[in-house]
C-alpha cells in the first residue's frame, strides 16, 4: 500500500526499455522528442534499478507493452493507495491501453483494484501526488477536469483532503514541478504553486530550469534519486537542505519526456520507526 510518497520505498514496477520505447514513427503522438540511445538507456535504467535493490526495494520488471514506447514510464498507468490501486485512464491516445496493462499486472501481485476513472475522464499517475492525509492533483494536458473530478471522489472516500490546481504550463505532469522528499516535506518549484498549497509542510523551493525541475524519487524520509544531467543547482539546493541526494544521468529519458518519478509505480512504502504521525496515519 501507499499512503504517503514520503515514506520508504519497498516495492516498485519498472519496465526496462527494451525495443518499444525505440520504435516509433510519429513522434508527436507518442509525445517523444528525441531518438534515445538503447546502449545508454538501458544502462540508465539499470542504474536506477540497481539503485533501488541496494535501498531495499523489491524491484518488478516488467515487460514493455508492444507498440506502446510509453509504457517504460510505469508511473502513469495506475495509482495505488492504502486500500489498492485505482485504474486510470490515459490522457495521450496512444498511450491507451496501458492502464489495461498494467491493472492486470498488479492484480497478479494480489493488489485489489478499488477504483477507476471512466470516460471522458482522463488521469495519468505523474497529476496525483500522495502526502499522508493529503492528495495532491494536478489538471493537466494529461488529466481533464472530468478525471479530477473523478479521482478527487475516489480519494476522498479513501479519507485524503485533495488539493486541485492547474499544472503550470511548463511541466507535462504535476511530478514535474514538486514531489515529495519525507512525510510532512515537498520539493517544488519556486513561483509556480498556490500560495497556500502547501500548508503544512515543510517546502523546500528551487528555481525552476526545464519541465522536470521538481521532479524526484523519495527512497526514504530525506533520500531520494534524482537526475543529474543538467540539474546540478536542484542538486546542490537538496543537499543544503540535508537531503541524502543519489545523483545519475538519467538524460535519455527525457527524451522522451520523462523524469525519475515516471520510471516507477510505487506499490508499496512503509513509514519509518518514530515517525509522529496523524490520526489519518
Amino acid at each position: 500500500m501507499v499512503k504517503n510518497e514520503g515514506d520508504r520505498l519497498t516495492r516498485v514496477v519498472v519496465c526496462t526499455p527494451r525495443e518499444q520505447y525505440f520504435s516509433w514513427s510519429d513522434p508527436n503522438a507518442h509525445n517523444i522528442h528525441e531518438v534515445a540511445d538503447p546502449t545508454r538507456t538501458r544502462d540508465q535504467h539499470d542504474e536506477l534499478k540497481t539503485l533501488l535493490g541496494k535501498s531495499g526495494c523489491e524491484v518488478i520488471d516488467v515487460p514493455e507493452l508492444l507498440k506502446h514506447p510509453n509504457s517504460v514510464f510505469t508511473r502513469d498507468a495506475a495509482l495505488c493507495t492504502p486500500a489498492g490501486f485505482i485504474r486510470l485512464r490515459m490522457g495521450l491516445a496512444s498511450r491507451r491501453g496501458e492502464d489495461e496493462w498494467m491493472a492486470s499486472i498488479l492484480r497478479s501481485l494480489s493488489e485489489p483494484c478499488v477504483g477507476k476513472i471512466d470516460e471522458p475522464g482522463t488521469v495519468e499517475g505523474g497529476d496525483v501526488i500522495l502526502a499522508g492525509g493529503t492528495a495532491f492533483v494536478g489538471l493537466s494536458a494529461r488529466t481533464n477536469a472530468e478525471g479530477a473530478r473523478q479521482i478527487s471522489a475516489l480519494l476522498r472516500n479513501l479519507g485524503y483532503e485533495v488539493r486541485a490546481a492547474p499544472v503550470p504550463d511548463a511541466h507535462l505532469h504535476l511530478g514535474g514541478g514538486m514531489s515529495v522528499l519525507g512525510p510532512k516535506r515537498v520539493l517544488c518549484c519556486r513561483s509556480e504553486f498556490p500560495d497556500d498549497w502547501f500548508a503544512g509542510f515543510d517546502v523546500i523551493q528551487v528555481a525552476h530550469r526545464d519541465s522536470g525541475t521538481g521532479n524526484v524519487i523519495c527512497l526514504a524520509e530525506d533520500e531520494v534519486v534524482a537526475d543529474s544531467s543538467g540539474r546540478g543547482d536542484t542538486l546542490r539546493e537538496l543537499e543544503k537542505s540535508g537531503v541524502k541526494v543519489h545523483g545519475m544521468d538519467l538524460s535519455e529519458f527525457r527524451k522522451g519526456a520523462g523524469g525519475p518519478t515516471c520510471l516507477i509505480l510505487p506499490v508499496e512504502r512503509k513509514s519509518s520507526p518514530g515517525i509522529k504521525r496523524g490520526a489519518w496515519d
